[in-house]
């Protein structure tokens, strides 16, 4: 094939919206932009749910969308749409060459072109560039046509010589002082991939000098073993009280946590947030000075200070307590319940394998209940726009790159981009999927809704589907099984990492029974009292 003698890896889909996701899932994972390539008219807008996500999670994607030359726009000609509007508020920046047809464009522009495309999408705010790019019939050029071209341009050598868009220099970064209490929160990380060691390297200079408590996301791709790194912390933060000299240091954006929020809206020092080149503000609090220099920079401009530990706190935390409480009351027996499930998968897993956990409860049960153990990985979670669009899909482009992954999602996450099973057949992704099947919106349960009946909660937010999730699975090849108690869990783990493509392992659980465990798991941890 052609795109072979490019040296392209070639994968088709059928549905733009799940292949637009398939491609997120494999940037994110390599830090390199993948191409995407459609027709025109509504194969476009299929593209913009995975924009948007591209856009706040600032992963580099190229959306190459076929148009129609000028003389046949806005006069009813088919297929014919106003599609170089579709994408541009959540672009980079939108190409929009030759409109007369790209037959028109001498080499050099075209090459121009593509360089200026890859070095916007990998900017210092890398995300999606869109090139929106009319044809003139014929359609499709000769193979004797395309030959010529791919033999005119060296595709290695242009690539190599690509250098992303320089960032502005910011301004000198505010101070912190390493002597005095503070504490760092340290969000998903969303930086290049290129200086995620030396975003770690700074992490751990910083801890040493200051003896700050670190409470991290998993989702932050920092080390579990960094010092005064919180397990729980997400437990106990009730028992932190902010003395009003209390610093904070901020990286990135905010955890999936509601008590985070609200315990650092109280906090009345200083707080300063790092970003990693993002400039768009990260503070729905708006208490932080937000600097976008990134991490290493910023630590390499912090004063000193003594060195002498004076900047310790003296910390309410038991990570030893609450881990003894989880062990007592989350064995590994019986139903399966949500809490159970994530701190298990955690210990469970073979060691430095993949994780992603759809946006919405996975993400936040992992956060709470998996302590280092969850952290201990590759962590990944599309929660730029905090959508379940492309679950499925996004994971799949993952584990293409990263080998072996295992996603974690719900039924109404997973239903809601079925057609990613269409990839399995055609590629067979070797991905374990872990369904947890509580027949609807789960996360809803958390919440504090008042609706005059369950009938009207199911209608209105819970939204139960009558899916059979493994018939699904299996209409497109997929293997599956059903985890019918804790206790088979592993045996059921063995057997899904075993298989050579996707698998399916089908997990059903009580909503709202889960939601009470939950606040009573709580009340325990925080209390060291038995559950009541």
């Amino acid at each position: 094939m052609l795109a072979d003698q490019a040296e392209l890896r070639l994968i088709t889909a059928v549905d733009e919206r799940s292949a637009a996701f398939l491609a997120l899932g494999l940037a994110t994972a390599s830090g390199r932009a993948v191409a995407v390539v459609t027709t025109s008219g509504t194969a476009v807008a299929n593209l913009l749910p995975a924009v948007v996500e591209a856009d706040r999670s600032n992963q580099p994607l190229l959306l190459l969308t076929a148009d129609r030359p000028l003389r046949l726009k806005r006069c009813g000609a088919n297929q014919t749409v106003n599609q170089e509007d579709f994408l541009q508020p959540a672009c980079r920046w939108v190409g929009r060459p030759a409109p007369e047809g790209l037959h028109g464009l001498p080499k050099t522009e075209l090459e121009q072109l593509a360089a200026e495309a890859w070095r916007y999408a990998h900017g210092p705010m890398a995300g999606p560039v869109q090139l929106n790019l009319p044809f003139e019939e014929p359609l499709h050029a000769s193979p004797a046509d395309q030959l010529e071209l791919m033999a005119s341009v060296n595709h290695r050598e242009m690539v190599n010589s690509l250098e992303p868009r320089e960032p502005e220099a910011p301004q000198s970064p505010p101070t912190l002082n390493p002597d005095r209490p503070g504490v760092v929160v340290a969000g998903p990380w969303r930086g290049p991939r290129a200086e995620l060691q030396a975003y770690q390297r700074a992490m751990d200079e910083w801890l040493e000098l200051s003896g700050w408590p670190l409470l991290a996301d998993p989702l932050s791709a920092l080390p579990s073993e960094l010092p005064g790194r919180i397990a729980f912390w997400e437990l106990q933060l009730d028992h932190l009280v902010p003395s009003p000299e209390l610093q904070v240091l901020r990286l990135g954006p905010l955890p999936a946590s509601r008590r985070l929020e609200r315990w650092l809206a109280a906090i009345e020092g200083p707080q300063i947030l790092v970003s990693e080149g993002e400039e768009r503000s990260l503070d729905p609090l708006v208490k932080a000075q937000q600097w976008s220099g990134g991490l290493a920079a910023w630590v390499r401009c912090q004063p000193r200070g003594e060195g002498d530990g004076r900047g310790r706190l003296e910390l309410p935390f038991n990570d030893a307590l609450v881990e003894g409480v989880l062990a007592r009351y989350l064995p590994l027996q019986g139903a399966v319940n949500e809490p159970a499930l994530s701190r298990h998968l955690a210990c469970l897993l073979p060691a430095g394998l993949p994780v992603m956990l759809a946006a919405s409860s996975p993400v936040r049960d992992w956060l709470t209940w998996t302590g280092l153990a969850g952290a201990d990985r590759p962590c990944f979670s599309f929660r730029g726009a905090s959508g379940i669009d492309g679950t499925l899909s996004l994971a799949m482009g993952l584990s293409l790159e990263l080998g072996r992954t295992v996603l974690i999602t719900g039924d109404l996450a997973l239903l809601h981009d079925s057609n990613g099973w269409l990839h399995a057949s055609t590629m067979a992704p070797p991905l374990l999927v872990v369904l947890i099947d509580n027949n609807g919106g789960g996360i809803f349960e958390q919440l504090p809704i008042d609706v005059e009946s369950s009938a009207g909660f199911d209608r209105l937010f819970a939204m139960p589907q009558a899916v059979d999730h493994l018939a699904l699975a299996a209409a497109h090849g997929v293997p599956g099984r059903n985890v019918a108690a804790l206790e088979d869990l592993p045996s059921a783990l063995e057997w899904g990492l075993a298989q050579p493509g996707p698998a399916l392992l089908r997990c059903c659980t009580d909503r709202d029974a889960d939601a009470r465990l939950r606040t009573a798991l709580r009340t325990a941890a925080q209390n060291a009292d038995p559950l009541l």
